[in-house]
Formats: structure tokens, C-alpha cells, sequence
């Protein structure tokens, strides 16, 4: 990239008025409400496509796995390509393919066509997503950039808040293939909005190659690896095809570092984790979402463990993400203002704190103790994900935000993934060494699970304590690039 196109990216959003941020990030919001909906929104009618299709849970379970697989393994060499070749046009690509592919979704007959169309979804989620944050961060200026963080992260957290009432009030009304076939005229109007509003990127006067061998590499050794860790309670973590699965993921992930460490043009500078500034918030983040993963043994607590109903579970659940919700914003505008490191550290306090009062749950703490704990919850991860974003973001240089996010998003997906795996291992071990696998059993178990996490996050804690100083974090060119 010229000298002038990236001097230009760093400073142009300063000159943009107030009002034609705003024009932008509501245009931009609803491919971002889009998207967070649709993952939200799915999980909630997996159990009527099951009656649909007459199939049971571990086979329709795929509908989400192969979306999480997909997405996982592309968002790095996605956010290569959209720094590339341009987050608009990578942006609304994404749009494109996730319109159509919700087409074939709505319109599926059975299981493995339901699982292709949303494999291809992911494709186009991975692609919104790795374009999305680095269109926001060039809208604002630089000392704004904890702000548009904030502001996508509240879109974010509103979407997967009502995916589920959305999701259950389409089905009642029109059947579960409304709630693919709704994501038609809204993904138009995203599209629409994008095309008029969105910033176009400036063109650089030589395009880089784009590492095609690297990208395959890296994608089926992360795809296999990730495959393997999500299959591994079910299949068995020593079961053949587990530990074969985990053993080629990492030796193709070992040759894709090797690859990258001499290629001219490679999808992403390792070096880079040698150094601080980013090595820090990215261990951070994926501590992070390891131990908030072990959340997904609360459910088992309260309705197995404490008979309540799906009904109630799910509002006590509702708090956390809207508290999140709130608190993402203000923690991004904040980090603007005092730098990351502060709330980044208090929030990974917070949700340790959080996870370690939850791990005491038992047939008599108090429901209204348990709601306030889920809000402690999403204070804490709502004060660290805007920060954290903004630090490994501001880390590199303008030009290699786009695969920036895609290391965040990988960590982010690889914490969720390895986490309900450990927390999934735990309970079960816990479970089988009580010898009982009533309700007693269920509450002492998920406590452990619950335990491990708080463990999780208290490390990431520390990470987060290794951030910059209180200045605010300002965006740094990636050493020695070609």
C-alpha cells in the first residue's frame, strides 16, 4: 500500500462529520444484527427441525457445527484477503453469499441439505465479519477506535438477545423455514445500505499476492483441528478418530508455521507474537472465551440439577447478554479515554469472580442470587471484549487490520471450542466419579465445570494486566513487512 493510501486510511476518518458516522454505522448495523441474529436465532429451533426431519440430536447438532467449523477456519485467511483486496467489496461479497445461501437453507427438504446450505452460510458470515470492525475503524478516527468496537459489539449482543424470541415467534407463526427465509429482504436492505454508505477502501498501487498454498494449509489444519475438539466428548477424546483428527490438524498447523515463517507474502507476520502489544490481548482473549465457555454447563445446573423450566432458564440466561449489551459500548468509548488495560483487566476479574461464585450453585442458593451473578457475567465480559478488540486491532498497521480481526476471531472460536470441550470433560468425569447422576450430581459437577472456568479467566487476567499502559494504544506497523 502507498505511503499516501495509508496515511489516508489512518487519518480519513477525521474528516468525516458526526452525522455521516452515524449514516454509516446504521447502515453497517444491519448486516451486523443480521448476522448475530441468525446464530442466535437457529440454536433456538434446532429441536423443531429435528421433529421436522425426523432425525435425532446428534445428527441435527451439525446444523451449528458445520457453521462454527466453517466460519472458524476461514476468518484468518478471509481477513488476509479482504486487506487484500478491499473490506467493502470483501463485505458485501459476504452479503451476497449469505443472502443466497439462506435461500437454499429455507428451502431445504432434510438434514445434509440444511447442513450444506449453512456450511455455505458460514462462508459468507466468515466474510462479513472479517471486513465488518476494519470498515467501522476507518469510519472513526483513531482515538475513536474503542467506540466503533463498542458500538458493533452492542449490535452483536442485541442480535443474539433476541434471536431467541424471534426465532420461536416466526416458527409459531410461519414455520421454522421463516426464520432462514427472513434473512432474504433484510440481507438485501444490508446490502443496499453497504453499497450507498459504506466507505469504499482506497486502492493500493500494488496489490499483494494473496498466500493461496498458506490459506490452504492453515484451513484444513484448523478445520480438522477444531473438527476434533468439538466431536471429542462425543466420540471419545482417546478414540481413534479423535486423536488422529488432532494429530494432523497440529502437524499441518506445524507446516503452515514453518510455510509462513519463509514465504515472501504470508497471511499473517508470526512475528508478530513475539511482540506485546499483541501477543498479550490476543492469549487475553482466548482465555477469555475459554473460561466463559463453562456457561454452558448452567443450563444442565438449572434444569436438570434444579428442575427449572427451558422457559426460565433461558430468561436468567437473557441477563448476562443484555447486560453485555449495555456495557459494551460504554467500555469502548471508556477505553478510548484510559486506555485498554484497565477495563480489559477488571472485566477478566470480574467474569473469574463471576465463574467462581457460580461453581458454589446448589439446590438452595437463591434465584435472584443466581440472575445477579449472570449480571456480574456480563459486566465482566462486556468491559473486556470492546477493549480487547481495540488493542489487538490497534496493534498493526491500518493495512493488516483485516487479518488482525481474523486472529481475534480465531481465538475467540478456538477459546469457545477448546473450553466446552475441557468444561464438557470435567462434568463428565466429575459426574462419574460422584456415582450419581441425579440432580445432586448434576449441580456438583457443573460447579467443578464452572470452577475450571473461573481458574480460565483469572490467567487471562493476568495477560490482560500485561497491555500497554494507561495511554491508549496507538496503531503500530507490523515489523519487517515485505
Amino acid at each position: 500500500m502507498s505511503a499516501v493510501a495509508i496515511a489516508r486510511g489512518r487519518t480519513g476518518a477525521r474528516t468525516r462529520p458526526e452525522a455521516h458516522r452515524v449514516v454509516v454505522v446504521a447502515a453497517l448495523g444491519v448486516g451486523i444484527y443480521l448476522v448475530a441474529l441468525d446464530i442466535s436465532i437457529v440454536n433456538a429451533i434446532l429441536p423443531v427441525v429435528a421433529d421436522a426431519f425426523g432425525t435425532d440430536l446428534t445428527a441435527i447438532q451439525w446444523v451449528v457445527t458445520s457453521y462454527l467449523l466453517v466460519q472458524s477456519a476461514l476468518l484468518l485467511a478471509v481477513g488476509r484477503l479482504a486487506d487484500i483486496w478491499g473490506h467493502k467489496r470483501v463485505y458485501l461479497l459476504g452479503l451476497a453469499i449469505f443472502v443466497a445461501s439462506s435461500v437454499v437453507c429455507g428451502l431445504a427438504s432434510s438434514t445434509p441439505s440444511l447442513v450444506a446450505g449453512r456450511a455455505i452460510q458460514a462462508v459468507g458470515a466468515s466474510l462479513i465479519f472479517a471486513s465488518l470492525t476494519v470498515i467501522l475503524m476507518h469510519t472513526f478516527p483513531s482515538d475513536e477506535r474503542g467506540r466503533a468496537i463498542g458500538i458493533q459489539a452492542t449490535i452483536v449482543y442485541v442480535g443474539l438477545a433476541t434471536g431467541a424470541p424471534v426465532g420461536g415467534w416466526l416458527t409459531d407463526l410461519f414455520g421454522w423455514q421463516s426464520v432462514f427465509l427472513v434473512n432474504v429482504p433484510i440481507g438485501l436492505l444490508a446490502l443496499l445500505l453497504g453499497w450507498r454508505m459504506a466507505p469504499s477502501d482506497i486502492a493500493s498501487e500494488q496489490r499483494e499476492p494473496f498466500d493461496l498454498t498458506g490459506s490452504v494449509v492453515y484451513v484444513l489444519g484448523l478445520g480438522l483441528l477444531l473438527l476434533g475438539l468439538n466431536q471429542g466428548p462425543a466420540w471419545g477424546w482417546t478414540s481413534a478418530p479423535i486423536v488422529g483428527l488432532l494429530l494432523l490438524g497440529a502437524a499441518l498447523l506445524a507446516a503452515w508455521t514453518a510455510f509462513e515463517l519463509r514465504v515472501s507474502n504470508p497471511m499473517i507476520d508470526l512475528r508478530l507474537f513475539g511482540e506485546r502489544t499483541f501477543a498479550a490481548p490476543v492469549a487475553s482473549a482466548f482465555l477469555c472465551y475459554t473460561g466463559i465457555s463453562a456457561t454452558f454447563l448452567l443450563p444442565f445446573a438449572l434444569i436438570q440439577g434444579r428442575g427449572l423450566s427451558p422457559a426460565q432458564t433461558g430468561l436468567i440466561l437473557t441477563c448476562q447478554t443484555i447486560v453485555m449489551a449495555v456495557t459494551a459500548s460504554i467500555s469502548g468509548t471508556l477505553s478510548d479515554r484510559i486506555g485498554v488495560r484497565t477495563p480489559a483487566t477488571v472485566g477478566m476479574v470480574l467474569l473469574s469472580v463471576g465463574l467462581l461464585l457460580l461453581s458454589r450453585i446448589d439446590a438452595t442458593l437463591p434465584i435472584a442470587l443466581i440472575v445477579g451473578i449472570q449480571v456480574l457475567l456480563g459486566l465482566g465480559i462486556g468491559l473486556f471484549t470492546s477493549p480487547i478488540s481495540s488493542a489487538i486491532l490497534g496493534a498493526v498497521a491500518p493495512e493488516r487490520r483485516g487479518v488482525a480481526n481474523g486472529v481475534l476471531g480465531t481465538a475467540r472460536t478456538l477459546g469457545m471450542v477448546l473450553g466446552i470441550g475441557v468444561a464438557g470433560a470435567v462434568y463428565a468425569t466429575t459426574l462419574g466419579l460422584t456415582g450419581n447422576p441425579g440432580p445432586e450430581g448434576v449441580l456438583q459437577a457443573s460447579g467443578v465445570g464452572l470452577l475450571v472456568g473461573s481458574g480460565l479467566a483469572l490467567l487471562g487476567a493476568v495477560a490482560a494486566a500485561l497491555l500497554p499502559g494507561a495511554g491508549v494504544t496507538t496503531p503500530t506497523p507490523e515489523p519487517s513487512q515485505p
